[in-house]
């Protein structure tokens, strides 16, 4: 399953304009509607691993890893209020692995400024409010169902619903004081209740700065500072030209390189935002190979070997009984598996080997 981004921003942010840099597409840019539905792009992962293996193996297949993005056209606040307003957006953002907010930092005469001109910290505040506003209906009614649940619940049943009620009660009055709940303290077992409820406020968030060509020369050292003020553990930050990137990815390669090196900038804007997505979601990428598929798969890091199988299969997962592991690297330099095998560079490791990034795994199980 590819990972998931929601795109969120106020209006004039930009957000469809990256939105259509970071995948290559052309949605129609310019109306901020309460829409029924979001624009939906998938990109595959760029990893330069991926090209010497299918040369290696000669593959039927090449498939990359992917990411998902959303671009979500509409108030969530209003969201939560207006009938007509589809509750399909709000799933998708709440079942999304991160959200990047756009925030507006150029001027365009053809863009009308927003009341009070350009404040990137306004509109992060802003943006914050309305991810909370969202969340406090949740809990609202889960303070509610709650109170119902347990005119009929019994001891132990009552026992486990007093614990996420006095829960909720302390998280609700944190986000009434303008407190995500990705920055809150919980324990473990809090963490895991809280996690049913897919609060937007928890999710991390990769905050895109859209600048203008003019502030292009300053974007590096922008960046920097944004990330001092602003960056951790569930935050990054990174400055970004919308209106440039979006034209580029209509020019051939060669051309687009040139012109975006004529800027300073050595990468494009799409790279940039997944290597900024994975810093943020601390995520690595193992490979399956073989003559039928190289395969980029996408886990978290820190991940066990059985639970990297699940991502293949659950019933690899289940009848897990070991894996052959060799990293990319040292493969590559062999330039087979035969020779990996007579280096004796090729690996047996059990269930709760944590997978590396750059490892290339054969599950062997059974069920």
């Amino acid at each position: 399953m590819a990972v998931t981004i929601g795109i969120i921003g106020l209006a004039k942010s930009g957000r469809t304009t990256i939105f259509n840099a970071a995948t290559r597409s052309n949605a129609a840019t310019g109306s901020y509607s309460q829409s029924s539905s979001a624009n939906v792009g998938i990109v595959k992962v760029p990893d330069a691993r991926l090209s010497p293996l299918e040369e290696m193996f000669h593959p039927k297949k090449l498939t990359p890893a992917e990411i998902k993005y959303f671009d979500v056209g509409a108030s969530l606040k209003g969201g939560t209020k207006d009938s007509s307003f589809s509750g399909e957006l709000l799933t998708q953002l709440q079942n999304v692995d991160a959200l990047l907010n756009v925030i507006r930092a150029f001027e365009d005469t053809a863009i009308p400024l927003p009341a009070g001109g350009i404040n990137a910290e306004r509109d992060l505040t802003t943006m914050n409010a309305e991810l909370i506003f969202s969340d406090l209906t949740i809990i609202e009614k889960r303070l509610n169902r709650i109170g119902s649940q347990m005119k009929s619940a019994k001891p132990p049943e009552r026992a486990a619903l007093e614990r996420e009620k006095e829960l909720m009660a302390r998280i609700k009055e944190a986000m009434e004081k303008d407190i995500p709940v990705r920055d809150m303290e919980v324990d473990e077992e809090e963490a895991k209740i809280l996690s049913g409820y897919q609060f937007l406020s928890n999710k991390p968030v990769l905050m895109v700065i859209n600048i203008g060509e003019d502030d292009l020369p300053k974007a590096a050292e922008m960046e920097a500072e944004l990330n001092t003020r602003y960056g951790g553990k569930n935050y990054r930050v990174i400055v970004m030209c919308g209106k440039l990137e979006a034209e580029l990815i209509n020019m051939d390669e060669a051309e687009a390189t040139e012109f975006r090196s004529s800027y300073g900038l050595k990468e494009t804007g799409l790279d940039r935002t997944i290597r900024a997505s994975y810093d943020l979601l601390d995520l690595i990428s193992f490979f399956t190979v073989g003559p039928d598929e190289v395969r980029a798969w996408t886990i978290t890091r820190g991940t066990i070997s059985q639970k990297a199988a699940g991502k293949i299969h659950s019933d690899i997962e289940r009848g897990y009984i070991r894996a052959e592991i060799v990293h990319v690297g040292d493969l590559l330099t062999a330039g087979s598996l035969a020779e990996v095998r007579k280096r004796g560079q090729l690996r047996l490791e059990g269930k709760t080997y944590i997978v590396q990034d750059g490892d290339t795994a054969n599950f062997l199980f059974n069920v």
